[in-house]
């Protein structure tokens, strides 16, 4: 029976029905609770007494156990006597709570937060304030704060997905109830701007500067300011130019024609529309694609697909079931004649194949690279070598390919006009002079990065760059800071356990953080911070190999400090194997956004003989 917990409001449990289990009287929620706080770390007994009475009564211990004892019946109704418990388990000198992350609502909120489509669904759980039976618990403090943060955030984001004339009244009720929420005054008045209403525009952003002022005697931040400076530039009348064009084009223009505009708007959108651009360019490629196969057209499918030359800088992928999609598309449309229509859609092939150790996708990026060089057009090139870069992590120490790479895009695209691809090389070969630690080169190239984003409204390039100068930083404050510019950025595949590894690899780690796709590195250092080193040691030896990105080196350095820690003598050369090509670069650098340190540390290290 797979049992439910919900701390969205009163503390509560499901059982494999959806049925209420009866959980007994307010301490025994209580400790439910504390225990579902912890994220599957033990509390000891002790803590337990200290968070449950503020002057512990005689007999508090067994209390405690009693609580424990009958949590267990009510969870595990079916369990047979002087079994051990699977759920609400005993170890050391406390409990702890083994539940899995969908199995309780605030942790399923979470990773809902990098899902737009989920976000309504996900707003629904919240059945009032998170555990509302304990508003004065200091325990349960800081996560009220933490999660009714993500909550503010989901509204928001929720808002900024919507049509502007749709989320007007909900982002209304929103900066009336949190004055203090300077994303939810920026929606709203961007939403009036959208929706040509230029004077409720600027009238909501006067009163978002009076709340900030009179409340927090704050003045509005930047994100306020450049956008009342925009609706004071009159981009209303081209908001009316480009919508009357549009309702000209689709009454005179052809089914195959508009599937061809349609690319070129989306990779507009990606581009120059931030994260929710991003985020909404990738949802319609794929129906784009759709529509483009049922036409039957071989020519018209291999442009659809090929034409969207978006530039990646991540090697994860935001959606890897679409991107498996859109290769498979590529594939199927993939012509065997040498020209610019295979060469696009080779290249279409190594970008969405990242992360991916394929190796057909190695040579599609290669013979990419080939033929683009053979018909000598540049944003061909410049395309097919963005899918040369994805496929540039397949091992370890590999930052300085990436760095000639970086290198020739900024020469080719200064020389053609690329400036998306130009920016592309310089955000490259930050990463990749980080690695090699040459912080000047790098310092040099964020700065031209930040330079061409402003000038051209590239927007999420400042995702990058605020991440490079925090890691250069190396504070968790820094980190924490970076980490509030991924909200709404419309990139999961960066976003998702970004954080929590930033801190772990600075050695300062958050284990109340979601590690989301890194959490097998991080499970034996977690364990370890809770002194289970024989857990952490059989953790380690399920430790996968990293996927072929650019968090590879990080990921293995955290395989050879747990393993020094723990002992393992294989699993410390199992690392220092894989890190050896890396050989003097720093671990993590060359995602230019966290660090873990020298690679050579790792590989200096030995275990006592006969450890």
């Amino acid at each position: 029976m797979t049992v439910g917990f919900g701390v969205l409001g009163p503390v509560t449990a499901w059982d494999g029905a959806g049925d209420p289990i009866a959980l007994k009287g307010p301490m025994h929620r209580a400790v439910l609770a504390r225990l579902i706080v912890a994220r599957g770390r033990v509390v000891p007994v002790g803590h337990l007494v200290d968070d449950l009475w503020t002057a512990p009564p005689e007999g508090a211990v067994p209390a405690v156990r009693t609580f424990v004892a009958a949590l267990r019946r009510a969870l595990e109704p079916g369990r047979p006597p002087r079994t051990p418990p699977a759920l609400l388990v005993t170890e050391g000198p406390g409990y702890a709570l083994r539940t899995a992350p969908e199995t309780v609502d605030a942790w399923r909120f979470e990773q809902a937060l990098a899902t737009p489509a989920a976000l309504e669904e996900a707003l629904g759980w919240w059945r009032g304030p998170a555990y509302a039976d304990f508003p004065e618990a200091p325990w349960a403090l800081a996560e009220r704060a933490r999660l009714a943060e993500l909550r503010l955030r989901a509204v928001e984001l929720l808002a900024g997905s919507r049509p502007p004339a749709e989320a007007i009244a909900d982002l209304d009720a929103h900066v009336t109830e949190h004055p203090w929420r300077e994303e939810g005054w920026r929606l709203l008045a961007l939403a009036l701007y959208r929706t040509g209403r230029q004077g409720d525009a600027l009238a909501v952003l006067r009163r978002a500067r009076e709340q900030l002022v009179s409340r927090l005697g704050l003045d509005p931040g930047p994100a306020l300011r450049e956008l009342e400076a925009g609706i004071l530039r009159q981009e209303v009348p081209a908001r009316s130019v480009f919508a009357e064009a549009a309702a000209d084009y689709e009454r005179t223009v052809g089914a195959r024609a508009r599937l061809d505009s349609t690319v070129g708007l989306l990779r507009d959108l990606a581009v120059t529309g931030g994260g929710g651009g991003l985020a909404a360019a990738g949802r319609h490629r794929m129906a784009t694609i759709a529509a483009a196969e049922e036409l039957g057209d071989p020519g018209l499918i291999a442009r659809v697909i090929g034409a969207y030359d978006v530039p990646a800088i991540w090697t994860r992928s935001d959606d890897p079931a679409r991107a498996a999609d859109i290769v498979a598309a590529a594939r199927r449309a993939l012509p065997p004649a040498r020209g610019a229509a295979r060469a696009r859609l080779l290249a279409t092939i190594a970008v969405e194949s990242r992360g991916t150790r394929d190796a057909d996708a190695v040579a599609a990026a290669r013979e990419a690279v080939a033929l683009a060089r053979e018909l000598g057009d540049p944003a061909l090139l410049a395309f097919a070598l963005n899918g040369l870069f994805m496929q540039s992590c397949h091992r370890c120490g590999l930052a300085p390919e990436r760095d000639e790479i970086g290198a020739e895009l900024i020469t080719v695209s200064g020389e053609h006009g690329l400036v998306t691809y130009e920016v592309l090389g310089h955000l490259i070969r930050v990463q990749a002079r980080s690695a090699l630690a040459d912080d000047a080169a790098a310092d040099t190239h964020a700065a031209a990065a930040d330079r061409l984003a402003a000038e051209h409204e590239r927007p999420l390039v400042a995702v990058f760059t605020d991440w490079y100068r925090a890691m250069r930083q190396a504070t968790p404050e820094a980190y924490r800071s970076a980490a509030r510019s991924l909200t709404g950025a419309g990139m999961p595949g960066l976003e998702n356990g970004l954080l929590a590894l930033a801190l772990l690899c600075l050695d300062r780690p958050d284990h109340t953080l979601d590690y989301g796709p890194y959490e097998p590195w991080a499970r034996p250092h977690a364990l370890l911070a809770d002194g289970r080193t024989e857990q952490a040691r059989d953790a380690l030896r399920e430790v996968p190999d990293p996927p072929a990105d650019l968090l590879s080196e990080a990921l293995w350095c955290l395989v050879g400090r747990a393993a020094l820690a723990v002992g393992d003598r294989g699993a410390l050369t199992r690392a220092q194997l894989a890190l050896t090509p890396a050989a003097g670069q720093i671990a993590g650098a060359g995602s230019g956004v966290l660090a873990a340190g020298p690679v050579d540390d790792v590989l200096a290290s030995s275990l006592p003989a006969g450890a």
